[in-house]
């Protein structure tokens, strides 16, 4: 009895740095079961094989190893009918704790290797602080849509998603993923909110929209907002908490359809004109942000604005947000209203180059 309370005492002072080891990989808990579970076992073994068929501690630990590892070794010693049925036993738990030990190191190695990979991934994007971008919420259908209509217009993009999954399989895009909650503070901090000109929202659930808005909103005051919405109580909702623009995809895609049945041509006349048409003739906004003095509160017929560049006026938005469809040459110009222009690319360009005063 004295020499096995010895035995076991060496094998816990054997065991102890292996349980230090262990016990240091951070945030691994089914390692440290896993390899807790082997150094029972271990004891658990040599003592039976001791108290059984009276080994030495060494043949016992050797005994032990070799019957765990199923490497196939002959027997050290003879054993008894109670030892033979010990060691079935402690093979079967061995087979067990040896997988569950080998599942949970690979599973480790594999997760850690992601992580690797998406942080050096992350680190490169975000290298420097994003400014003037849009921050999308959720990247379903909905929000991919808008991902990609954003790129088309060379918009710079950063993309708030919960899901793991999601974020590693975007991984190879050229843009910027974000995982975690958008409704939290640090996951909108993350994503440079402070500096950003936009955020839309396109989460499935209008309340995580409400949230997303208004954490949104109380970071950036002066931030545009565009949010998601299925039913009209959540619009006025969303509207309340900070909104700019609420969308509700039902109601868009009811009246699209409609007007395909009612008003074919005018669709397909719509479609020629959106702002990511590959047409020559295009749909534009310009904004009067800095007119020349000589042009300022000049109504449009005394600019010439079609004689000079060529483009078609069809609508003009004031700085009180008024907009005026097919705006009368009695309209003037002030700063910071919208014109809304038809024209090809060098058309449009001309014109700016009329309202910065340099007509050449």
């Amino acid at each position: 009895m004295l020499l096995m309370l010895k035995g076991v005492c060496f094998l816990i002072k054997f065991a102890l740095p292996s349980i230090n080891i262990i016990l240091d990989i951070k945030g691994n808990r089914n390692i440290i079961i896993a390899g807790i579970y082997s150094l029972l076992l271990l004891c658990f073994g040599t003592i039976g094989y001791m108290v059984i068929d009276d080994f030495s501690l060494v043949n016992a630990f050797y005994m032990t190893v070799i019957t765990v590892s199923t490497v196939g070794f002959g027997e050290v010693q003879n054993l008894s009918d109670a030892g033979k049925i010990f060691t079935s036993v402690l093979i079967l738990g061995g087979l067990g704790v040896l997988a569950y030990f080998i599942t949970s190191i690979s599973q480790n190695l594999f997760q850690n290797q992601l992580s690797f990979f998406y942080g050096v991934y992350n680190k490169r994007k975000g290298v420097a602080k994003m400014e003037k971008h849009v921050i999308v919420v959720g990247y379903g259908r909905n929000g991919g849509q808008v991902v990609n209509e954003l790129m088309s217009l060379g918009s710079s993009l950063i993309v708030v998603d919960e899901s793991h999954e999601i974020v590693i399989n975007n991984m190879g895009q050229p843009i910027r993923f974000i995982e975690g909650d958008a409704t939290q503070d640090e996951i909108l901090i993350k994503a440079d909110i402070k500096t950003a000109i936009a955020l839309i929202t396109t989460l499935p659930n209008d309340a995580d929209n409400l949230f997303v808005v208004l954490t949104a909103r109380s970071l950036n005051p002066d931030l545009k907002i565009i949010s998601r919405a299925s039913s009209e109580s959540s619009e006025q909702k969303l509207r309340m908490a900070g909104v700019d623009s609420v969308v509700m995809p039902e109601r868009v895609g009811g009246a699209h359809m409609a007007t395909l049945v009612a008003k074919p041509d005018v669709v397909e006349f719509l479609e020629h004109l959106s702002i990511h048409s590959n047409k020559a003739t295009q749909l534009m906004e310009i904004m009067c942000k800095e007119i020349p003095k000589d042009l300022l509160n000049k109504p449009i017929r005394e600019l010439g604005i079609r004689r000079k560049s060529g483009v078609n006026i069809v609508g003009f938005k004031t700085v009180t947000g008024e907009v005026i469809l097919n705006p009368s040459p009695e309209t003037k110009l002030i700063p910071d209203s919208k014109l809304f222009v038809l024209g090809t690319d060098e058309q449009i360009k001309q014109l700016q180059n009329i309202l910065e005063g340099d007509p050449d």
